[in-house]
């Protein structure tokens, strides 16, 4: 058997036992909480409120607090992140002072720490931002400089910003030259064939920065700490100023600070696959409009 024959099939083979090890792992963890979930999911597990210090009752809290805060990420994030990478690719040229900052200051944040995204947030949303927005409205108790929903969201979307940018600033460069030089020509403005040509060429991967930003933040605990979430809040959050509960973090108390961490071992392996159901739910939901509109474009 010649050499390249046989590098060909060690190749083939190494490609095999990769893909191979990483089903394993995820189809045994996704036994694992499944097994081991599954009876401990009930209709008041998923409906009531954690009772007698989180060791009893249910986290639809924690599920409506996680919920909410990835919606309003999101409408803080991904605007943003699409904007940025708006600029970058159609407004600057190649090699350019300001862009190479910019890509500089994105590559910066994708290697921080998230616990320092939590530290960043409580001093400059809390307390500069929301200290300075209560000193504007001129508000005696601090209604803004707290702990909140929106600092929380607030944090994650600069957490998730450098996966929106390069997502979507990849989505962009896949529009052809000609189609934007072809629209210029035409008589339209560069605003007006971003708007019309380009954009809309690149709905799908501006929602691949989307979904991937989901699935980033869906789980994070750290960027939150300092910022919004709480140990245990019956109530639901009536507005973005108030604190709520979080799956991530409801699991972290329930796995290091409950009195009886034994007891809490079934709560802990259904609440792990309720966030996990849940982060596919949303990851799942992104996905289908995004392939309805890429039917929709090429139909």
């Amino acid at each position: 058997m010649s050499t390249k024959r046989l590098v060909g099939l060690f190749a083939i083979g190494a490609a095999l036992v990769a893909v191979v090890v990483v089903a394993g792992l995820v189809f045994s963890t996704m036994g694992t909480f499944l097994v081991n979930g599954i009876p401990n999911i009930s209709w008041e597990f998923l409906t009531e409120a954690p009772r007698n210090n989180n060791t009893e009752g249910g986290i639809f809290p924690a599920i409506y607090g996680t919920t909410l805060l990835v919606i309003v990420m999101s409408i803080l994030g991904v605007p943003i992140g699409t904007i940025t990478a708006i600029y970058l690719n159609e407004y600057t040229r190649a090699g350019a002072l300001m862009p190479r900052i910019i890509r500089f200051a994105v590559n910066t944040l994708a290697g921080v720490p998230s616990i320092v995204f939590g530290l960043f947030g409580l001093g400059f949303f809390v307390q500069f931002v929301g200290k300075g927005m209560d000193t504007l409205v001129g508000n005696t108790e601090a209604v803004w400089a707290k702990p909140a929903l929106i600092w929380s969201a607030a944090t994650l979307a600069a957490l998730t910003l450098p996966v929106v940018i390069v997502s979507v600033e990849e989505a962009l460069k896949t529009v052809p030259r000609e189609m934007r030089e072809s629209s210029l020509a035409l008589g339209a403005t560069r605003w007006q064939t971003i708007w019309k040509i380009v954009l809309p060429s690149s709905t799908t991967g501006i929602l691949t920065g989307s979904i991937l930003a989901i699935g980033r933040s869906a789980g994070e605990v750290a960027p939150i700490l300092f910022t919004g979430v709480v140990y245990s809040l019956p109530e639901l959050p009536e507005g973005i100023t108030s604190q709520f509960m979080h799956l991530g973090y409801h699991l972290f108390v329930l796995s290091t600070q409950s009195p009886d961490v034994d007891k809490t071992l079934p709560l802990q392996y259904a609440t792990t696959l309720v966030l996990l159901l849940l982060t596919f739910t949303l990851n799942f939901a992104a996905t289908f409009i995004r392939s309805r509109l890429r039917k929709k474009q090429y139909r």
